[in-house]
């Protein structure tokens, strides 16, 4: 079997992979080696594919079962996927630094967004090793915020008089409300598959840390959100139309840039869940029996 070529975009994150077709039926060692990019790259690109709505959703599920997003709306004929259609009447409410979904308990691992049609130019995205931030922090300070847990709201994200919570219509937005309180995650969080630490709070979901007066976490969390913003962090992908980013959630934020107004953006994308975020001086009894 050829094997893919995998060309890294920066020394840090990101990765263009050529040389497979994703709407055909991959076997379980190309699973492998796209799961392995992956894990090294954090991002990868995949160029000039031609993807039905089924197909999009089916290479997803591949890798775990599919979140459905409780506001976004789905796409018809595959509605695990939702559809990002940003104009000058439906501007973006997504311009600004987040990981996906991590207001709920077990947070996607990925997500895999799709290029349907795009602006003449601008609408590029960027992304944000967290394990590269963390580690970039003193000693000192990788310790403490070892130790702590942040309170993620889905009503943060998606606020009552937001662009997305207007869309969905009040009843919809309410019930998704009343459906996710806030949950906890550590700051640091272990990659279950890696083993190495990331950081795991976002502006777009992370409320507060526990445990700290609010002067105190908002603080640190200001202080974090912009840390995470350094250029040698980052990759910044420029679409072209039928192309897909594959990201490892469990490491990386992005951020899609807002720029391309009036004119149109629409992209599909799937989300596929993930664990429970835990750090390695908390590990769940499973998952500690299972490393033994």
């Amino acid at each position: 079997m050829t094997k893919f070529q995998v060309t890294p975009l920066t020394p840090t994150i990101g990765a263009v992979i050529e040389g497979v077709d994703l709407a055909k039926a991959l076997d379980e060692e190309q699973l492998h080696e796209i799961r392995q990019a992956l894990l090294k790259h954090q991002v990868i690109f995949f160029e000039d594919q031609h993807l039905t709505p089924t197909q999009h959703r089916d290479f997803a599920a591949r890798f775990g079962p599919l979140h459905t997003h409780p506001l976004y709306p789905g796409v018809p004929e595959a509605p695990e996927l939702f559809i990002l259609d940003n104009h000058k009447d439906n501007p973006t409410d997504n311009d600004s630094w987040h990981t996906d979904v991590t207001f709920i308990e077990t947070p996607p691992m990925a997500s895999i967004l799709y290029a349907k049609l795009l602006p003449p130019s601008g609408g590029d995205t960027i992304w944000s090793n967290m394990k590269a931030a963390y580690e970039a922090l003193s000693p000192a300070f990788r310790d403490f915020l070892s130790g702590l847990d942040a309170v993620h709201d889905f009503a943060r994200g998606f606020p009552t008089r937001g662009i997305v919570a207007k869309g969905a219509g009040e009843d919809k937005h309410a019930k998704a409300v009343a459906e996710h309180p806030p949950v906890l995650h550590p700051v640091v969080r272990t990659h279950p598959e890696t083993g190495e630490d990331g950081l795991f709070v976002n502006f777009g979901f992370t409320e507060r840390i526990k445990g700290l007066r609010r002067k105190e976490s908002d603080a640190i969390l200001n202080m974090l959100f912009e840390h995470i913003q350094k250029p040698e962090f980052l990759v910044r992908w420029r679409w072209k139309e039928n192309a897909i980013a594959f990201w490892d959630n469990r490491v990386t934020q992005h951020y899609a840039v807002n720029d391309y107004l009036p004119h149109r953006r629409i992209m599909n994308r799937a989300t596929v869940l993930g664990d429970r975020p835990y750090h390695r001086s908390r590990m769940p009894a499973d998952v500690k029996a299972a490393a033994e």
